[in-house]
């Protein structure tokens, strides 16, 4: 299964989890074509691609992998066993009344060139994930009740066409004029970089810290552990500081207790 193209029709009840296992989509390695059947050339296939209607001949269908359940009545929420499809090209599911969440992972479609889910009654927030597909170049998800910040980075900052996000009141953030809040703020590359470095100055700052107190350190032990002479006249400055904090300390208290036995004698 190359393209499924089931577009325009009255289906309803939910998107089939195997949709996920159609070994072309999943690995494109595994296709392999016999164009000698004349049938190509007089059946040319239609299908909307990018927001276009795109007519594909013989020689331009082996270059397509495409599902296309787009204008129908399937309802439920979008299978996550889709993100295995990492060799599909396009995936149109709008017009439908599909609910729920965006796969969290859909990130993992890392071929997808077009992607459609306007028209439907998702919700929750855009996955982060979508910034890394980097073959996007249309992306529609209008007229559905997503919300939260879009996200930053990568493909998505060159997808500046605000009415693919139209239709979603609370969605906020570039390149739509409803900003967002400092506390709904997407993560963003730039806000990585940022905090790369804030992690690097620190870790430089702890480094120089630990340096400066084992040199100050071993400058001073080093030299009483090695340098006989040092050592001994520095515990000689040791005893003598004792000594003398020792006689202050004896000459305070006699003169204490003179007083004291004075004003006792007084009494």
């Amino acid at each position: 299964m190359q393209i499924l193209d089931l577009a325009d029709n009255n289906l309803t009840g939910r998107i089939p989890s195997c949709f996920g296992k159609f070994p072309i989509m999943v690995d494109a390695t595994q296709l392999t074509y016999d164009l000698s059947d004349g049938y190509w050339d007089q059946a040319p296939l239609m299908e909307v691609v990018k927001g276009r209607f795109l007519e594909y001949e013989r020689q331009t269908l082996r270059l397509e992998i495409s599902i296309d359940l787009s204008s129908n009545n399937l309802i439920g929420s979008i299978p996550e066993e889709l993100i295995f499809l990492k060799d599909l090209h396009n995936l149109n599911l709008s017009w439908n009344h599909l609910s729920g969440n965006i796969p969290e992972k859909i990130g993992q479609m890392e071929n997808l060139e077009s992607l459609d889910f306007s028209k439907n009654g998702l919700s929750g927030m855009i996955p982060n994930s979508m910034s890394s597909l980097t073959k996007l170049s249309h992306l529609n998800l209008s007229y559905n009740n997503l919300s939260g910040p879009i996200p930053t980075g990568y493909q998505l900052q060159t997808l500046e066409d605000p009415t693919m996000y139209a239709g979603n009141p609370q969605l906020c953030g570039a390149p739509l004029l409803n900003k967002c809040s400092n506390d709904t703020l997407p993560p963003t590359t730039a806000n990585f970089k940022g905090n790369d470095e804030g992690a690097i100055k620190r870790m430089w700052f702890y480094i120089v810290v630990l340096l400066g107190f084992a040199t100050g350190f071993w400058g001073v032990v080093g030299t009483l552990i090695f340098v006989k002479n040092w050592r001994y006249a520095y515990f000689q400055w040791v005893d003598n500081v004792q000594h003398w904090i020792l006689v202050v300390i004896t000459l305070k208290v006699a003169r204490f207790k003179k007083m004291f036995n004075g004003n006792q004698d007084g009494q």
